[in-house]
């Protein structure tokens, strides 16, 4: 028995405002028992019955649960690792933590996986894999009652030893969350109080702080004092002030980048300054080539440094966004007559950004002005050219009308010795026939008159020759 269980509405037709003209309710029908919702499947591709969907899809849907935030408890230690995993190290170490998931007896990630999070009994362990770095999170139980940082990190990060290490290290934090306590000692008596950052979140149920440097042992401290989190909430909490470290860190690459590249930016414009003032005074061909050469090896050398930066302004610039997102998402608030942590990072790293951006937008608009004044001199050249070509042509029609008045004297004087030749050869016939007495004409006389004849007929073969070669190149 087929029977309609529900209807879905379409739209059907717009105005102006996109508002709907009228609604159809088109019912959908079962064969009887009790349907949800889920039975109705509008798309499925298995029964080639569905919609086509995109091959991308599943994961451009999944990419907004990549790396999601994981609940911590409130007493909680985390070492995070960052490495540098560019130039084919990723692959190496997705193989050397899959052995690792392997011999503990854990789950292992699939080929295409970006975040994998495994138990170790007590201990949580988090991979992440991004663009350029892959990050390990240890997270670590902790008392309550203990000393900040306490035991040190250098008794607890021999876990990580467990791990090959995928690529040289960037970033080791060492984070400690505690629950607050009446004799807990303040944080600025645990970091150096001339760079000390401390923050609560928005509604203050929480306070971090950080010097922003690393102690004896290589590692960033944060601590993380809980006023009245839950666990979810202080696993994002703890993400994303782990997260500002790595990625203010990761940000900082495009300063040394910047470093290496002005002082050749600064030759370089000193140098285009003096090819211009030359330019107005050069007024050869020679001295303009010379010039453009020069630019043009100018430009060259420009191009390979934007070459060779462009990823790494790029990837600053978009780590120093996220940076400000997350502490824009935490909703810092002052604490006493210390700096929040944006403020700090305001006066010690968004320097560092300017000058990265400054030394980009140099590059650029020193590319531009070299392209522009290889073009103007490029032009300056070709118009010497072409006024020597044009000089040469000059040189060419002159020389060859000189050469038609030569060949013009030489087909004269070619057809007076070729009728020389002819009434000579005439003569001997002439003189040959008035001895046999077959002629009875002075023979001289028949000579003389065959001059003429035999001039203009020669002229006139040798004009038609000469006609026939001009029509034939034409």
């Amino acid at each position: 028995m087929i029977r309609s269980v529900g209807s879905f509405g379409i739209a059907v037709g717009a105005d102006r405002d996109l508002r709907p003209k009228r609604l159809i309710n088109v019912p959908y029908f079962t064969t009887g028992g009790d349907v949800q919702m889920d039975d109705i499947v509008l798309i499925d591709n298995s029964e080639g019955i569905g919609l086509a969907t995109h091959e991308l899809r599943s994961e451009v849907l999944d990419e907004l649960h990549a790396r999601p935030f994981t609940p911590i408890p409130v007493s909680c230690r985390v070492l995070h690792y960052a490495f540098d995993t560019s130039d084919g190290r990723a692959q190496r170490d997705r193989t050397n933590l899959a052995e690792f998931c392997r011999k503990h007896a854990v789950a292992v990630p699939s080929l295409d996986e970006k975040y994998h999070r495994v138990s170790l009994g007590a201990t949580i362990l988090r991979w992440e894999q991004h663009s350029e770095f892959t990050t390990y999170t240890w997270e670590l139980p902790s008392d309550v009652d203990v000393t900040p940082f306490n035991p040190t990190v250098s008794t607890l990060a021999s876990a990580m030893r467990a791990v090959p290490q995928p690529g040289p290290l960037l970033v080791a934090l060492d984070l400690h969350l505690l629950p607050e306590l009446p004799d807990r000692a303040a944080p600025e008596l645990l970091f150096d109080r001339a760079s000390l950052a401390i923050a609560e979140n928005s509604d203050g149920k929480a306070l971090y702080a950080t010097d922003f440097q690393p102690d004896s042992c290589g590692f960033v401290r944060i601590l993380v004092v809980d006023r009245g989190l839950d666990r979810e909430r202080a696993g994002a909490l703890v993400q994303r002030v782990i997260e500002v470290e790595t990625y203010r860190t990761f940000a900082l690459l495009g300063l040394p980048e910047a470093r290496r590249l002005a002082p050749t930016i600064g030759i370089i414009e000193k140098r285009l300054a003096e090819v211009m003032d030359e330019m107005r005074r050069a007024n050869n061909l020679a001295s303009n080539r010379q010039l453009l050469n020069e630019l043009t090896e100018l430009a060259a050398e420009v191009e390979a440094g934007a070459a060779a930066s462009v990823f790494r302004f790029g990837a600053s610039r978009a780590y120093d966004e996220i940076v400000q997102q997350r502490l824009h998402t935490i909703g810092e608030k002052k604490l006493g007559g210390f700096p929040t942590w944006s403020s700090f990072l305001a006066r010690r790293m968004a320097p560092a950004m300017r000058t990265c951006a400054t030394l980009d937008a140099r590059q650029t608009t020193l590319s531009v002005k070299l392209s522009r004044a290889a073009d103007l001199l490029r032009t300056r050249v070709d118009v010497e050219l072409e006024q020597q070509n044009q000089e040469l042509l000059q040189s060419m029609n002159a020389r060859t009308r000189l050469q038609l008045r030569l060949q013009t004297t030489v087909e004269g004087l070619s057809v007076a010795a070729i009728t020389y030749y002819v009434v000579g050869l005439f003569g001997y016939l002439v003189k040959a026939g008035h001895e046999t007495g077959r002629l009875s004409v002075e023979p001289n006389y028949i000579i003389a008159g065959f001059v003429p004849v035999a001039a203009l007929t020669i002229w006139f073969i040798v004009r038609r020759i000469r006609r026939k070669h001009v029509n034939d190149e034409g």
